[in-house]
């Protein structure tokens, strides 16, 4: 059902590779709130995902990007305020990936220089985007950016490696340019700490089902599915949320407040 939360806004999603993931769904929602997108991800991940297909379900221009390059970066988003028709008015940053978690290597066996990749692509691409949106003038007043974190940037997760210091960074880069934007432009700027979630991306971390079971069980209302986290999203892009910014919010169920939970007991 759509209540046009966004009607006449502009937006940007990066991320989405197939119908599971959640940017997937964040578009969908977007353009039945009646917002005007343009998608993005890297080169190489529109060679295998689906991406394609949602551009034509969203009647949303596909503008592949490298996150990590100022010029990919330039390019898009000077493409996407020419076909929407001005200025950005929402992004949504749902870019993560580590080859040490890919390549299954232990927290205390890492390749530094994939880490310094998965600090690039997962979390300095947040603030590349924010500082060229800058750049360019390309972001309304009163604007809303969002990225998608994990609550393994405030508590351990052994097997989420040095994704967890990638998602406190990006975090950080939340709030220290969620003063600037907010200062100068109105913009907000938050993260969103989401529940384990049956993506393509984390499916793919070692002991992910265990996990997600383990979450499940914890949180009183249960995992957060990736539908609710876009209803979520749809309303920090719409003006309901205008006084929300720098803020890590938890949408997991109630996990991140848990401590031990009785359901656990029968495993």
């Amino acid at each position: 059902m759509s209540n046009n939360l966004l009607s006449g806004k502009r937006g940007i999603i990066f991320g989405a590779l197939d119908d599971q993931s959640i940017a997937w769904k964040v578009a969908e929602r977007c353009h039945e709130e009646g917002a005007k997108i343009t998608l993005s991800n890297a080169p190489v991940a529109l060679r295998f995902g689906k991406i394609q297909e949602l551009g034509e379900k969203c009647n949303a221009e596909v503008i592949p990007a490298d996150a990590t390059s100022e010029e990919d970066l330039e390019h898009l988003i000077n493409k996407s305020t020419e076909i929407l028709g001005g200025k950005i008015d929402f992004v949504l940053h749902s870019i993560g990936m580590s080859l040490n978690v890919r390549k299954k290597r232990d927290y205390n066996n890492i390749k530094y220089d994939w880490m310094q990749k998965t600090f690039d692509i997962s979390a300095i691409s947040f603030h590349k985007v924010m500082q060229t949106l800058v750049k360019q003038d390309a972001i309304s007043d009163w604007g809303s950016v969002l990225a998608l974190t994990y609550i393994a940037a405030q508590r351990t997760f052994p097997d989420y490696n040095e994704m967890a210091e990638s998602k406190a960074l990006l975090e950080s880069f939340a709030r220290s340019f969620g003063y600037h934007l907010g200062a100068t432009k109105k913009v907000r700027v938050n993260t969103i700490s989401q529940s384990p979630t049956m993506t393509t991306a984390g499916s793919g971390i070692k002991g992910f089902q265990e996990f997600f079971d383990y979450a499940d069980k914890m949180s009183p209302l249960g995992n957060a599915p990736a539908e609710d986290c876009a209803n979520y999203c749809v309303f920090m892009f719409s003006d309901l949320s205008r006084m929300i910014t720098m803020q890590n919010l938890y949408h997991d169920g109630g996990f991140s407040n848990m401590g031990m939970s009785p359901a656990l007991l029968d495993l």
